[in-house]
Parts: structure tokens; C-alpha cells; sequence
């Protein structure tokens, strides 16, 4: 009988359904997070726009922290979006009017773990093929773009980091990507003809 039963039970273990995925955290702040404001940014642009974003502390605290120290120094204020692509994202934090680069801090470690994904209306920051190279430059997704997210820790799955989500003004960035875009300064496409600056960033109170 033993024999007999050995069999069934492997069976019963082989059609065991596998666990359930592990979900990703919500987008929406908690509230301990929500209430702090300096966890909450208002870019005034130059077209007369404003963004602001609710960043994720909890769930990217490097990235936040670098932000957050780079708004309290003014470095964001008078830069450019300097990149825009219709369907994909705008990015800026890095260029000036004359598109010449401001100097940087050392780089953050990659915190595209964190299982926020690159959805639309998210903030993320930018980097190059390094994956560890994240330095000033930010994105905002104006699609769902889940080639960015992380897949793994490696070269090519590390994934951009999202650190925060837009809450209002996302029809201002939409208006972004919607730009003339072209050559310009070092860049061979892509960006806007004309200058869309960050007047200034600012924490937004509650």
C-alpha cells in the first residue's frame, strides 16, 4: 500500500500550484510619508506650468535624499528639459539654458529594486549604462515603460530607479513631449527648440 501511495502524493506535489507573485507596492504614499512636505516638490516652468511630485522616501531613500538636498541648494533652479520623446518621457535636471552640463555629486547606488515600476505620471532618475551612475538628471514617464523596470541585479536588468509619482500637473508634461523638437547644443535629437526651464523647485506644503 505504501508503494502505491508514494506515487499519488508526488503527484499531488507536482500539481501544486505555484505561489502568487509578489505585488508591487502602491504608488500612493502612505500617509506618514504624504504628510511631510518635504517629501512633496512644485516645479514652476518657464511655460507657466506647474508639476508636482510626491516622492517615496520609504521605498527610495537614497534617490529622495539626494533630490531633497539638491531643491534645498537651488541646483534645479534655471535648468532645462533637455530631452523629450512623445510616448516615452521628458527629462531634465541636468542642462542649462546655453545646454551646458552643471557639475554633479558622486553618484547614488541604483534603487530600481524597490519594486516601484515605471508607469505613467512616475519620476525616476536618469543615468547612463552604468547602473550605479544616477547623479541629478530625473525623467517623468508619460506611458507605461516597463522595459525600465528592474528585472535583476545585473548589467542589463538593474532597471531606473522610480522615486516618485506626479500628482498634478501631468497635463503640463504631457504639453512637454508635445514640443517642436530637434539638434541642438550637443544633443543630435530630441531636444526642444525652444528652452523649457525650472523656474524653481520648491518643497509644497500640505
Amino acid at each position: 500500500m505504501l508503494k502505491l501511495l508514494l506515487p499519488f502524493a508526488a503527484l499531488i506535489i507536482a500539481a501544486a500550484p505555484p505561489p502568487p507573485p509578489v505585488a508591487a507596492p502602491s504608488l500612493a504614499a502612505p500617509p506618514h510619508v504624504a504628510a511631510n512636505p518635504a517629501n512633496r516638490l512644485h516645479l514652476e516652468l518657464s511655460n507657466g506650468g506647474m508639476v508636482t511630485v510626491q516622492m517615496r522616501p520609504d521605498l527610495a531613500p537614497q534617490h529622495v535624499a539626494r533630490v531633497q538636498a539638491l531643491v534645498r541648494s537651488g541646483f534645479y533652479n534655471g535648468l532645462i528639459f533637455h530631452r523629450v520623446i512623445p510616448g516615452f518621457m521628458a527629462q531634465g535636471g541636468g542642462y542649462d539654458e546655453k545646454l551646458e552640463k552643471k557639475p554633479v555629486k558622486d553618484p547614488v547606488e541604483n534603487e530600481a529594486d524597490n519594486g516601484l515600476k515605471n508607469e505613467r505620471g512616475t519620476v525616476a532618475m536618469a543615468r547612463t549604462s552604468e547602473p550605479n551612475s544616477a547623479t541629478a538628471q530625473f525623467f517623468v514617464n508619460v506611458k507605461d515603460n516597463g522595459f525600465l523596470d528592474h528585472t535583476g541585479k545585473n548589467p542589463t536588468g538593474w532597471g531606473y530607479a522610480v522615486f516618485g509619482k506626479v500628482t498634478s500637473g501631468m497635463d503640463v508634461v504631457d504639453k512637454i513631449v508635445g514640443v517642436k523638437t530637434g539638434a541642438k547644443g550637443p544633443f543630435s535629437k530630441d531636444a526642444p527648440e525652444e528652452n523649457i526651464k525650472i523656474k524653481s523647485v520648491k518643497k509644497k506644503d500640505a
